[in-house]
């Protein structure tokens, strides 16, 4: 009996190892294994609109890569998008800086918030991840001294003076109620903007604070109506500035009401109602409906929809990381890295080179108002000159 079953367990070890040996290797002759680029955004929560327009940008660049018939190393380069949620919460954003790293993505974009891009980045740095936000505007986020974090939009201290003296020298303003929302993002530039308006002699009123999650404003804005201000400037996110500009309209302030990027969304029409008509914002970059057609077609072909606000930014960030890859001929951080650090390349929104911190060079900056329910763009400002949208328009041959 024993001699039977020994017959057998030979006869079946030669049949697996037969078996083995006809097996091909998973990656056929000519494939490279998966190149895997993470994207970070909120997905959930108040902002999720505008984390997954992010995530759109990424996506449609991975897609049409793969489309390409694109070679790294002599074999096809098939990439793939991990995305992941942080939730805007800076604890969440370490967890999944982490989770990714551990995936062993090769690259990032993201985070779309400062707060979280800001404590994820040492995360990065230590794996020696490239990472290229495309909205992140926080300065402290390059000026860490970190060589592989990169972001394609300027920088609140761009931003920031560039919405405060569009204030200053189109309204007029005696008087400035100057609020944020504590986060990185929005107490940074409402530092930038009240840096530079008091520097133009206007006086700001004492800072009002409330938080990300902040929807009743009503005790701050009766506070503020009382000292009479003529404008009002909020750092912060649309999803609570939208219930800032309805509230303080609700108790009657004549005040021009102003914010950042992360108002400046056709959603604070949604938010505010008709308050909204009249604000004032800025963008980081150029408009969405400024980038390039070819992005602009492919992103409502694939999406069925227009892109909202930071697309065309990541969409450029994921763009760059691959072209990067390419010219390195190898998906390897380590030896991609030095291409990204030099790199030139016609993006969606233009042409773009970082700096040796890894800031866009010549990074423009947008003025929107919100005109009939829409944010429409007004002027745009490069290298400190101001001119009309319409003006920058023929200079990008749109």
């Amino acid at each position: 009996m024993m001699k039977i079953k020994l017959a057998l367990s030979a006869a079946a070890l030669a049949v697996a190892i037969a078996g083995c040996g006809d097996k091909k290797p998973a990656a056929q002759s000519g494939q490279g294994a998966e190149i895997k680029i993470g994207h970070v955004a909120p997905l959930t929560g108040g902002i999720a609109h505008l984390g997954k327009d992010n995530e759109n940008g990424a996506r449609l660049a991975i897609e049409e890569a793969n489309a390409s018939g694109a070679k790294i190393d002599g074999k096809d380069a098939k990439f793939a998008l991990l995305a992941e949620d942080d939730q805007a919460d800076p604890k969440v954003g370490t967890t999944v800086a982490q989770k990714l790293v551990d995936a062993k993505v090769v690259g990032v974009v993201g985070h779309l918030n400062s707060g979280t891009s800001i404590p994820a980045s040492s995360i990065y740095n230590q794996a020696g991840i490239p990472v290229i936000s495309g909205s992140a505007t926080n300065p402290k986020l390059t000026e860490q001294g970190f060589k592989n974090q990169f972001r394609v939009v300027g920088r609140d201290d761009q931003q920031g003076p560039a919405i405060a003296s569009y204030i200053a020298s189109e309204r007029k303003p005696k008087v400035v109620a100057v609020i944020d929302d504590a986060t990185a993002y929005g107490e940074g530039i409402a530092n930038e903007v009240e840096k530079t308006l008091k520097a133009s002699k206007i006086q700001v009123l004492p800072r009002e604070k409330g938080t990300d999650k902040t929807t009743d404003w009503k005790a701050i804005l009766t506070k503020l109506r009382g000292r009479n201000p003529d404008a009002v400037f909020y750092g912060g996110m649309d999803a609570t500035g939208g219930p800032l500009l309805k509230q303080g309209k609700e108790l009657g302030m004549k005040a021009v009401f102003s914010f950042g990027d992360g108002a400046c969304t056709d959603k604070m029409k949604e938010l505010a109602g008709d308050a909204a008509e009249g604000l004032l914002c800025s963008q980081a970059g150029i408009p969405a409906q400024a980038a390039s057609k070819k992005f602009l077609d492919a992103y409502k072909k694939k999406f069925n929809q227009d892109p909202i606000l930071y697309s065309p930014f990541t969409y450029d960030a994921a763009n760059l990381l691959i072209e990067a890859m390419k010219k390195a001929n190898s998906s390897d951080p380590k030896k991609y890295l030095p291409e990204l650090q030099k790199i030139s390349y016609a993006g969606a929104t233009g042409q773009i080179a970082f700096d040796e911190k890894g800031d866009r060079k010549d990074a423009e900056m947008t003025i929107f108002t919100m005109k009939g329910g829409k944010i429409e763009p007004i002027a745009v400002i490069k290298g400190g000159k101001t001119v009309t949208y319409d003006e920058f328009v023929k200079t990008m041959g749109k």
